[in-house]
């Protein structure tokens, strides 16, 4: 639910701070006073239109925050969006800023991160609706007319074995479009992968011979370089035309000068013992020099060989992946793929019977789901329009336009081939006749603000249970309604503010008396300046507020009727 909201440089709004009840709000004031511009703020506030026009005159930004206390059911619907930007927060406090400026780019904000407009949008969508002449209009929004008959029929377990076996179709009808590609185009595929296959498979590459190729041509490319510097080696150490005095001679002496010395001194025993090993050592790599250098042979054949071998090594490469397994792992999955399309007329066959029988058990479940929904149409059409009687709108019809569209590639029931998507067959719409004789058409062709608000208050009482949005806001909800029906839309928004937390602006006393908590909004002029005000009033006060609205002037009797209202709606509850 909405527990604050700030509003800074809006219209004649400066500077509002308002902290809200989890039951039921209203808002009452006088044309002009601004109470349009609070829900203009919140309208902003959950992604809606943005217009400089909107900044008080002489500022240069202006802005609005909301603080949210998520439900865990609530929390558990945004999850998705807020994890995507790192905003999810267990503890279900949520606060989104919106900030329209003159000269630089607009900025939206959830928990003080930048986010784009569109996630503040999606959001804001699953926290408000906002019933009046808003955006938010969730009514009005055709697409959701399924799901609100699905809501209330329970039928969301029906429908997403349905939309299930859809996904599975869809599917199968993707690998068919694939296998039946043009034929001129499965030939070119073919003789492709066939080539691709058979230049990886004539190379018999082994995963590791880059690497020991590599080592091979850098030992030939220095084959003349290696042979002298190991002969090098083995003259100095062994003797030869590099040496005039062996280094194996030259320490052989001194090992033997030690071993003298370690015989008269014991002391140098250990240094005795060094130097023979150091002898011993040395004496085994001059013999490993000397096989060496007898090894080593300059072919330029086996080099060219090489040369031509890591040419075609770094082609594939080029070709089929950075590495020689890169490649390997290419060759299987064209394999594969050949495999595949070489045997697509079988596979063809299996899906094409899978799609058959998926369709079967479409149709089946399609028209199941459907007789479901009439029967739930109907009995929402019932509760809704007994709710429009008590609402002043007795004459009024409601109705739930079902119907099925015929398609070429849809489901066949009773010969006929309908069309149909993961939410069913079903084509659905709300319909609203407000007045005797006409047929009933599209709510946004027929219902004006305040009838609208009374329909969308009809249907949130019969959803109530299952709406899963928590705040609610009702805007001209009054319009055209009396004393007697204004009574009856309030009872109607403190049941619903039982399990919503709802907001209502209004004009009518009897609706304002049910509200918990009371906010008059005024107007008045500060060094030529109006600025709106809003106050939060106490039991006296909203008795003085209620008076005013009763009558237009205050006086005993309007004061004895406002506070007998408010003590009969106190009893009713209390009842």
């Amino acid at each position: 639910m909405l527990l604050e909201l700030n509003i800074s440089n809006i219209a004649i709004i400066e500077s509002l701070a308002l902290q809200f009840g989890s039951g039921f709000n209203v808002l009452t004031g006088e044309t002009g006073a601004g109470k349009s511009i609070i829900i203009d703020a919140v309208n902003l506030l959950l992604g809606g239109r943005a217009s400089t026009e909107l900044i008080r005159t002489g500022c240069d930004v202006a802005a609005v925050e909301g603080v949210f206390a998520l439900s865990p059911q609530v929390l558990e619907t945004l999850k998705t969006d807020l994890a995507d930007y790192d905003l999810f927060d267990e503890s279900g406090e949520l606060i989104l800023r919106r900030e329209i400026s003159r000269g630089k780019r607009n900025t939206c904000r959830i928990n003080g991160r930048t986010v784009p407009l569109g996630v503040l949008e999606r959001v804001g969508h699953h926290l408000i609706d906002i019933h009046g002449q808003g955006d938010h209009l969730s009514l009005l929004q055709v697409r959701r007319h399924v799901d609100y008959l699905d809501s209330f029929g329970g039928l969301w377990p029906q429908r997403q074995e349905f939309a299930a076996l859809v996904g599975q179709l869809q599917g199968i009808r993707r690998e068919l479009r694939s296998l039946r590609q043009d034929e001129r185009e499965l030939a070119r595929r073919i003789d492709l992968l066939t080539y691709q296959v058979e230049e990886i498979d004539a190379a018999k590459l082994q995963p590791d011979e880059e690497a020991a190729l590599d080592r091979e041509r850098r030992l030939l490319a220095n084959a003349e370089k290696i042979q002298r510097l190991a002969v090098e080696a083995y003259e100095y150490l062994a003797g030869g035309e590099k040496a005039r005095q062996p280094i194996l001679d030259l320490l052989g002496e001194v090992a033997s000068n030690l071993g003298e010395l370690s015989r008269l001194d014991d002391s140098l025993k250990e240094q005795c013992e060094v130097v023979e090993n150091a002898l011993y050592q040395l004496e085994d790599v001059a013999r490993t020099m000397r096989s060496y250098r007898e090894g080593v042979e300059f072919d330029p054949q086996r080099l060219d060989a090489i040369e031509e071998r890591v040419d075609l090594l770094h082609s594939l490469q080029r070709k089929y992946g950075d590495s020689i397994a890169d490649v390997l792992a290419y060759a299987e999955k064209a394999r594969a793929e050949l495999a595949r399309i070489s045997h697509s007329g079988e596979r063809i066959e299996e899906l094409e019977a899978a799609e058959r029988q998926l369709l079967q058990e479409i149709a089946g479940a399609g028209s199941r789901l459907s007789e479901a929904r009439r029967r739930a149409a109907a009995e929402l059409s019932a509760e809704i329009e007994a709710h429009l009687d008590e609402l002043n709108m007795k004459d009024a019809r409601f109705a739930v336009d079902m119907h099925w569209d015929e398609g070429a590639d849809g489901a066949e029931v009773d010969g006929v081939r309908y069309a149909f998507d993961a939410q069913g067959f079903d084509r659905v719409e709300f319909l609203i006749a407000p007045n005797p004789g006409e047929e009933p058409k599209p709510l946004v062709k027929i219902a004006s603000g305040g009838e609208t608000s009374r329909i969308m208050l009809a249907m949130k009482n019969t959803l109530s249970a299952i709406d899963t949005v928590p705040t609610l806001i009702f805007d001209e909800i009054d319009t055209g309604v009396g004393g007697r029906t204004g009574d009856i839309v309030g009872h109607k928004l403190a049941t619903l503010a039982q399990t919503h937390q709802v907001f209502c602006v209004t004009h009518l006393a009897q609706m304002a008396c049910y509200g918990d908590k009371h906010f008059r909004v005024s107007k008045q002029v500060i060094d030529g300046r109006t600025i709106s005000r809003v106050q939060e009033l106490s039991a006296a006060e909203r008795v003085e507020e209620l008076a005013v609205m009763l009558g237009g002037n205050l006086t005993d009797a309007t004061r004895q009727s406002a506070a007998e209202m408010l003590q009969r709606v106190s009893g009713a509850r209390v009842a």
